[in-house]
């Protein structure tokens, strides 16, 4: 089952349950917090969906985000990208930061080129989406209701005068979280346990990332475990799993103004978005020591 998030002709914001393939959407009656804890185990009499279907060419996608969810991210978490950039080993664990609701970009948005970076760059990533608290169940990931796709565009150079990360600065930005189209139930990722499902990225159709999930090197469990020892998991957050190679820190192709995204991941779909011009600061918000690119 596909579930979107979309805003009707009137502005109206609503789940729906969507047939990519025939082109319709029927929505969802019942709240977030009512039917995607019985929805991630396959009970979907709790949707209440409305009899007559809707066409999805009347809808505008919005990123499958419930309003007031955290988005969680997570590095470290593919060797091969590791291994690119210097590293000879896997970490003893992941490293985690938190997105706020203003970095999201909604499927086929525009991603905003900060001011204060000139090394943006693109990380596709599956992103886990929470049903239910972790609770005292035994395999975390029981409690996803499924995965999207997301893109963590970063700012490669923030934190470099500093010798250290800034993960604010790379990780928090206005509208540079691309994230949809919709939500794949875990019935069309493996259902149980790890995916393994085939990612890939291009930019004006060159294939830059490519890499299937099973290769991570911590789990989707230990990552919602890791998480959720630090701050509680509720229905709706988000997590971002990490990226593998093939980024423009690894061979300095960073992303430009107008190119084109488009980031796949198998039994999920595209997600399509475009790179927007570079935000100018006014005078007097130059002022200080911003840690601007030289």
């Amino acid at each position: 089952m596909k579930i979107a998030r979309v805003a009707d002709a009137f502005g109206e914001r609503f789940w729906a349950q969507v047939d990519e393939d025939a082109g319709l959407a029927w929505r969802i009656a019942s709240t977030f917090r009512t039917w995607a804890p019985a929805a991630a185990g396959g009970d979907t009499s709790g949707l209440r969906l409305a009899a007559s279907p809707l066409s999805l060419a009347t809808l505008r996608l919005l990123a499958p985000v419930e309003p007031g969810a955290r988005i969680f991210g997570v590095g470290l978490n593919y060797l091969q990208h590791l291994t690119r950039l210097g590293r000879k080993e896997a970490p003893p664990h992941t490293i985690a930061y938190i997105k706020p609701e203003s970095a999201v970009v909604d499927p086929g948005g525009e991603i905003a080129y900060p001011a204060i970076t000139r090394q943006l760059d693109f990380e596709i990533e599956l992103v886990a989406v929470v049903a239910r608290e972790l609770g005292e169940t035994p395999r975390a990931s029981d409690c996803l209701l499924g995965y999207t796709i997301g893109n963590d565009v970063s700012a490669r150079d923030a934190g470099e005068r500093l010798g250290t990360l800034d993960l604010f600065s790379q990780k928090a930005l206005d509208r540079t979280a691309p994230i949809g189209p919709w939500i794949a139930t875990r019935d069309l990722c493996g259902h149980v346990g790890q995916p393994d499902l085939q990612m890939r990225l291009s930019i004006n159709g060159e294939l830059r990332q490519q890499d299937r999930t099973s290769n991570m090197i911590f789990s989707i469990d230990e990552l919602l475990d890791f998480v959720d020892a630090r701050v509680t998991l509720h229905p709706g957050d988000l997590l971002f799993t990490g990226s593998t190679c093939g980024v423009g820190l690894e061979d300095g192709r960073f992303l430009r103004p107008g190119d084109r995204i488009e980031a796949e991941i198998e039994g999920i779909g595209v997600l399509t978005h475009w790179v927007g011009l570079p935000r100018v600061l006014l005078p007097n918000r130059r002022c200080g020591r911003l840690g601007l690119p030289d």
